[in-house]
């Protein structure tokens, strides 16, 4: 007998706000609800952790209450605020990011985090909704422009308006906005005759005011990524675009407090710094690290800009306490450490409040606890218990489901996989199609089942249960924000500066001047102007700038310019395609010989496939997609797949394989995956094990790592057909390793790979299907790739959250050292020290401990005993140690998102594509990264290395490695 349950609503994005009100059932949550809307209450509710965003949103639909949700920890603040963000939508909920600088440090940071502060301020100063902000404790001790600067320093610009372009644009710029060329990301203006852009932190799109004389006559919202307008709108508010305004918008106030500075105590160098970037500050113009000087000006707190009757949610409030000491006791030692070393002015104020000087006690507050400890405010006890975890348990969990609606238990499921579910309950009588619309309270005895993503469930009270992902099969898929940060498009391409040389498709080579403005016919138009031989010059319009590239070729002599008017460049071109076709005779006869090879034509997807891919714990990127999409055209072919992989550090090379090799699996191939090192073997055998733990399927790794007896077994194993993946090292390649029926090669950073082994590899290539991964393709690989004689997949798309890694490139010092490790230390993560001189490597570490004695240091390195090696990377990743100093055996793969600082000690001795590998060690979560590339100090640099280091500080955008491999093909 099949059991009907009923269902609600229909495919379509869901709202999961009617599920708040289940919670109403619940006797504590009623009385709590009594309590807070009294002034000045103070109570405590002691909840799951799991249920901690489902009664704050609850709350938030019932009271006319602005909120501020306060964690201990800024991790914990971005997963509450997912968490409230899908049980609130369509209500905005906002996340305040707390400042990147740590207190007396002078950093480069990034803009869009401090954009990010300034719209949420905007919001609340406007009033125009009841806000639900959520931050951590050391956003909200941080100190921020005070309230009143703020507000009065609100323009709003209205059409029909009389003022004076240039008048406004001076405004603008002391409230913190920086001049460009176009207007792309928030905190730019630029004007182009009458018609001034600009990007108000507040606002989702940019405005253009077209001016007629002094009159604004028009203002259009428009596309910054195409520079169209759009919508024509009556006004525009503009908010300040800096956190710091007082030095810029007050000279008398800035005067008196900048002539208070003691700088007697500070040392010769700290002092002329100080008293440069001062003479800036009252000339109104910023310094580098203008944020440093915030203190100084800045006296209020998030709190300020809250009105009275706001509800502060604590959560865990010892634990929010504890950070916030622990914030003040590390900044004071590093202070008493900068003062002492005379870098610090004695008087020099906080950048941030204590516990005591945010006077909490004064606020509307509710506290909220996993457990019940003794405390004078009163608590209430909400029945919520922790959900059964069934991990991949289907059947159990269904029969289990099954009970419980017979019970006249309500239960609710949120999945991502909600039609898979369906279909399951389905076999199992149970008729329960996704819904995804709500329109009442689900009763007792209803199963409810909604696609969506939520954390954690839960059972609340004695009937109603709440299933996520988590429970049902072990994991939660992330969910991708709905919008992201806008990016600067033209900052991502490659730059030509005037000096640079450069190309023109039919002329040649030239050096470039600059651009110009030229009169003709009573028109105005821009000119490229490019030198040639002989003091030639060439105008090249604006519009026709595609026929000029820069130049790439010889890095250490510049190139010999073309000369106009003459037939050089044209037989140039023609040496080079004669040559190139010697060249494409040479590739024709290696494909001719791939597609004469009959190879083997995998099957469609199988359900176990499509199991697999849905288990995939995050949202895969566009260029995900479409990569594994090509890769799995490639195998359906009859012809042997040669195929390229080229993404970036941390954007999903991995599973691209990982999918590929389940599908040559399930056609009853075998798969190899050749890496560079045993370290990164045992990570993706770790990786791969954990990924395909459901399913039937034998991995072993062939390396140093395993003893002689093991090794031989798993050969054997691989000629009988036993073993599905064997991943492996150079020793997988040796004449005594046979498959018996070997389907997929796949090539993990074949940049580290030598002559003799690409030689193996192109007879793999006649044979069977072949994955290249690499974030930084060797010149040759990719010059194939680039002309066609290989086929490529580019990813580019950054995971989300993902940040640019800040790059430092200085001369050893053991104060930057101990202040990058502290820093990262402050955060609860850790450091990779590369030191890659196995001799030396020992003295370096002794060396580091006394810089550092508050760190656990541990050594890796790949001569050491394969135990010890394994045994220390495993400590490592399970957090034992603060720093691993340790050669370039982490440069392949490795993927430790708590390591967020790298430190390179004479970094001159590695090659580019090196440093960029060793650079993508860090910054695989949703925290800022640091990357100090570090030289023997006073050594004089040689041309090449100081070229290295150069390219890698400057190529720190997401998604540069393409440009590394370029210019590595370049160089």
């Amino acid at each position: 007998m099949r059991l009907a349950l009923e269902v609600f609503g229909e495919n379509m994005p869901v709202e999961l706000t009617p599920l708040l009100g289940l919670i109403e059932e619940l006797p504590g949550y009623r009385r709590l609800l009594a309590e807070l809307p009294e002034p000045a209450a103070r109570t405590r509710a002691v909840l799951l952790d799991a249920a901690k965003p489902y009664l704050i949103a609850a709350l938030y639909r019932k009271l006319p209450l602005p909120m501020l949700v306060v964690t201990a920890q800024p991790r914990t603040s971005q997963k509450l605020h997912e968490q409230l963000s899908l049980w609130c939508h369509p209500t905005p909920v906002r996340l305040l990011p707390e400042p990147e600088a740590l207190p007396y440090e002078r950093i480069t940071t990034d803009p869009s985090t401090e954009i990010e502060r300034l719209r949420i301020l905007f919001t609340l100063v406007s009033r125009d909704e009841t806000p639900l902000i959520v931050t951590s404790a050391l956003s909200l001790a941080g100190k921020t422009t005070s309230y009143n600067d703020f507000t009065a320093n609100i323009d709003t610009v209205y059409k029909d308006t009389n003022i004076e372009p240039l008048q406004l644009l001076n405004r603008w710029e002391a409230m913190g906005y920086c001049r460009e060329g176009i207007v792309e990301v928030p905190g730019t203006i630029s004007q182009r005759g009458g018609i001034v852009d600009i990007y108000p932190p507040s606002s989702d799109r940019p405005a253009r005011l077209e001016f007629f004389g002094n009159t604004v006559e028009s203002i259009r919202l428009f596309d910054p990524a195409t520079q169209r307008s759009q919508t024509e709108v009556p006004s525009v508010a503009i908010g300040p675009a800096t956190e710091l305004l007082t030095p810029f918008l007050d000279k008398p106030r800035t005067e008196q407090v900048l002539d208070s500075i003691d700088l007697s105590i500070l040392s010769s160098e700290a002092s002329q710094q100080f008293r440069q970037e001062i003479t800036m500050l009252r000339n109104r113009q910023r310094p580098r690290h203008s944020h440093f000087y915030a203190p100084l000006f800045n006296q209020d707190s998030i709190l300020s800009y809250l009105p009275d009757n706001v509800l502060v949610i604590l959560d865990e409030p010892g634990d929010i306490e504890m950070a916030i000491t622990d914030l003040d006791a590390r900044a004071s030692q590093l202070r008493q450490e900068k003062v002492a070393r005379g870098e610090l002015p004695r008087d020099f104020p906080r950048s941030y409040f204590t516990s005591k000087e945010l006077h909490m006690e004064n606020r509307r507050c509710l506290s909220l606890s996993r457990w019940d400890v003794p405390d004078n405010t009163p608590a209430h006890r909400l029945e919520f218990a922790a959900a059964p975890g069934y991990v991949g348990q289907l059947p159990a969990f269904i029969n289990k489901t099954r009970q419980s609606v017979k019970q006249k238990n309500r239960v609710v499921i949120i999945s991502h996989e909600a039609d898979r579910l369906s279909e399951l309950l389905e076999e199992a009588d149970i008729i329960a199609p996704p819904t995804s619309e709500i329109g009442e309270l689900p009763p007792p005895g209803s199963l409810t089942l909604i696609p969506g993503t939520v954390a954690e469930g839960w059972v609340m009270g004695s009937d109603t249960c709440l299933f996520t992902d988590a429970e049902i099969f072990g994991f939660v898929k992330q969910p991708r924000p709905a919008t992201k940060r806008p990016i600067p498009h033209h900052k991502l391409l490659v730059e030509i500066t005037p000096g640079d040389y450069v190309v023109h498709i039919e002329h040649g080579i030239g050096r470039f001047a600059g651009v110009t403005t030229i009169s003709s016919n009573g028109s105005q138009r821009e000119y490229l102007v490019l030198h040639y031989a002989g003091g030639d010059r060439l105008y090249v319009p604006t519009d026709q700038i595609d026929r000029v590239s820069r130049y790439i070729g010889a890095s250490d002599q510049p190139p010999n310019l073309s000369r106009l008017g003459t037939q050089e460049w044209t037989r140039a071109k023609q040496r080079v395609q004669e040559s190139a076709e010697e060249t494409a005779q040479e590739l024709l006869s290696l494909n001719a010989t791939r597609e004469v090879v009959h190879g083997f034509a995998f099957s469609p997807d199988v359900v176990w496939q499509q199991e697999l891919e849905s288990s995939f714990p995050y949202v895969e990127t566009p260029d995900q997609i479409e990569a594994i999409r090509q890769v799995k055209e490639d195998m359906a072919r009859p012809r042997p797949m040669d195929r390229l992989v080229a993404g970036d550090v941390g954007y999903g090379k991995t599973e691209v394989a990982m999918r590929a090799a389940f599908k040559a699996i399930m056609d009853g191939k075998q798969v190899t995956v050749l890496v560079p090192t045993t370290v990164l073997a045992e990570q993706h055998l770790a990786t791969f094990s954990q990924r395909l733990e459901a399913f039937p399927v034998n991995i072993e790794v062939l390396s140093r790592f395993r003893t002689a007896k093991e090794q031989q077994a798993i050969i054997d194993g691989l000629a009988r057909g036993t073993v599905d993946i064997c991943i492996g090292t150079h020793r997988l390649l040796q004449k005594d390793v046979v498959f018996k029926d070997l389907g997929l090669v796949i090539i993990d950073e074949e940049q580290r790979f030598g002559v003799r082994h690409k030689e193996h590899f192109k007879q793999l290539r006649q044979e069977v299907d072949v994955l290249t991964l690499s974030a930084t393709p060797i010149p040759r690989t990719l010059y194939m790739s680039l002309v066609g004689a290989r086929d490529m997949s580019t990813m580019e798309t950054p995971p989300e959250e993902r940040l640019p890694i800040k790059t430092y490139v200085a001369a050893y010092d053991e104060r930057l050292v101990r202040e990058a490790v502290l820093r990262e230390m402050e955060r609860n993560g850790q450091v990779f020290f590369v030191h890659n001189r196995v001799q030396s490597i020992a003295y370096v570490a002794r060396k580091l401990q006394p810089i550092v004695p508050e760190a656990s240091i541990a050594i890796a390195h790949g001569q050491m005993p394969e135990g010890e090696l394994a045994k220390t990377m495993a400590d490592f990743a399970r957090g034992k140690h603060d720093i691993l100093v340790c050669t370039t055996i982490i440069e392949s793969g490795m993927d430790m998102p708590n390591v967020n600082t790298l430190i390179v000690n004479q970094a001159d001795r590695f090659g580019l594509t090196q440093l960029y590998q060793l650079r993508g060690r860090v910054g695989r979560g949703a925290n800022l990264a640091f990357a100090y590339f570090l030289h023997d100090k006073g050594k004089r640099l040689t041309p090449t290395a100081e070229k290295r280091l150069k390219t890698i500080f400057q190529a720190t955008e997401l998604g540069a490695g393409f440009d590394i491999a370029i210019k590595d093909l370049e160089i």
